[in-house]
């Protein structure tokens, strides 16, 4: 390895929407900057999707992809644990790994974890290099985050039972109903698991967050300006997206983008949950009816439903789940055939999206979701299920105004078929439809220019490298 140049070890927590973004970071820093990366995988019940990422990310030589041995975590939580327990948890206990894996390379130069991976700090503290946290959500997250510590301590009760908007110092309040998932029940071991990492952020010389100045500018002056904020401390913020994945090899769902050949520009409204998300027998089957009775082409990545859990493929997305005629209304399929498309689990997602065909997109607001659609200048119908989307639904909607939202909201009571076949009809067939799509294309045009040579996003990123390879010169234990 050639020590002249910065040496970044990243690890991710597990789960699609963590591991996509920062393997694309890796990527960034090797082809941009000619760093090495050492990218390590924490072995869970991979899903299919995850294993077909890893092996098909035409990644540049200087980034290696190291698995963990699998730790044992029976018996840590229950098996109805919440997303952030169980993931906080596999971090915490493949800590000795990681140790034993960094030891047999070369010291890096730094090291990047993910919002799950704080318990990994003591690694960097031994070998005596800075740390950062990649932010893989808004900076409307990670301002909340930030501030939660002191929540926790002046704010008796729940958060949910508040009055009024939860006030961050220096960004727009957050409404009630938008509050995210893990901070709803102070009891429930996730809370406490989410305080956790948010106490350790401090620890971190700095913060490189998945957004942009273009999208999010209150809030990322509040993080590095507003006196409050920076007295948390809060460490340095680097805004450097978005970063969404690039070219990857289409191995499968070759059959969705030759069916959107055939459909007029902007005519298919593309239906996804992303990796982990799943709905209700009697939510599906609305949906469905909703979606017919529009009588707009749709193109929609299916699930069987999952009861109550609206998060149930979350560590095994892109598997195997039965034909869609098994949960999908008596009759569906044959009365749709030719006007929509159903694929069952996964769809090459980044390829609909940047289709000519592709004119609007129902989405449970993701991040990595949400900065596709609005890279390739898709209108969205924003429709959260879990973990901070409804938040971000409420970014997208009500600042941004690149997506309109379900009068009924999703997270609180099943959207009926009239309100779907309304909300379809407004984003793909009206004069607000071609409003919203002329405000998604300008927003698009804003933030790539965020990425170019000179770009604020293009800025910070190299403002990152170059403390790296400053870093890279200094004795060991000098870490500023």
């Amino acid at each position: 390895m050639d020590t002249q140049n910065p040496h970044v070890a990243i690890l991710p927590s597990p789960g699609m929407g963590h591991i996509t973004p920062l393997l694309e970071f890796g990527k960034r820093l090797v082809t941009l900057y000619g760093f090495h990366v050492s990218f390590f995988v924490l072995t869970t019940d991979a899903s299919a999707a995850q294993t077909h990422l890893l092996r098909s990310a035409n990644l540049p030589q200087g980034l290696n992809i190291i698995h963990l041995p699998p730790t044992d975590v029976s018996g840590l939580f229950p098996p109805d644990a919440a997303i952030e327990t169980r993931m906080s948890i596999i971090v915490r206990e493949s800590v000795p790994a990681l140790r034993s894996a960094l030891a047999e390379l070369a010291r890096p130069t730094v090291l990047v974890v993910d919002v799950f991976g704080t318990d990994t700090f003591p690694i960097a503290d031994e070998l005596h290099i800075p740390k950062y946290v990649f932010f893989t959500s808004t900076a409307m997250l990670l301002a909340l985050l930030m501030y939660l510590p002191t929540l926790d301590v002046e704010v008796t009760g729940e958060y949910v039972h508040l009055q009024e908007p939860l006030q961050i110092p220096g960004c727009k309040p957050i409404q009630i109903e938008n509050m995210v998932d893990p901070l709803q029940d102070r009891k429930n071991d996730r809370y406490g698991w989410v305080l956790h990492q948010a106490c350790r952020y401090t620890m971190a010389q700095g913060i490189l967050v998945n957004t942009c100045e273009d999208l999010e500018p209150i809030t990322i002056k509040a993080l590095k300006e507003d006196p409050i904020l920076r007295k948390i401390p809060t460490p340095s913020i680097h805004p450097v997206g978005p970063i969404i994945q690039s070219n990857t090899p289409l191995v499968s769902g070759k059959e969705c983008l030759t069916w959107l050949d055939r459909q007029p520009a902007e005519s298919v409204i593309y239906v996804s949950f992303g990796s982990g998300g799943t709905l209700s027998a009697e939510q599906i089957t609305e949906l469905a009816w909703g979606l017919e009775l529009s009588q707009q082409p749709f193109l929609w990545v299916v699930r069987p439903p999952s009861g109550n859990e609206k998060s149930a493929t979350y560590f095994t997305s892109g598997g195997q789940c039965g034909h869609p005629s098994e949960y999908l209304p008596d009759g569906f399929l044959t009365r749709t055939q030719g006007i929509g498309l159903v694929v069952p689990s996964w769809g090459p997602q980044r390829e609909i999206l940047r289709h000519k065909a592709t004119g609007g997109f129902l989405t449970h607001c993701g991040w990595n979701s949400t900065l596709e659609s609005i890279v390739y200048g898709v209108p969205m119908i924003a429709w959260p299920l879990f973990a901070e989307q409804k938040l971000n639904a409420s970014t997208l909607t009500e600042e941004l105004k690149v997506a309109v939202r379900p009068m009924v909201l999703p997270e609180k009571e099943g959207v009926r078929r009239e309100e779907i076949e309304r909300v379809v009809r407004l984003v793909m067939d009206s004069e607000d439809g071609k409003a919203l799509r002329g405000r998604v294309k300008e927003v698009s045009d804003s933030v790539l220019r965020g990425l170019d040579e000179g770009g604020s996003s293009y800025n910070s990123l190299s403002n990152v490298v170059n403390e790296w390879k400053i870093n890279l010169q200094k004795p060991i234990g000098n870490v500023e």
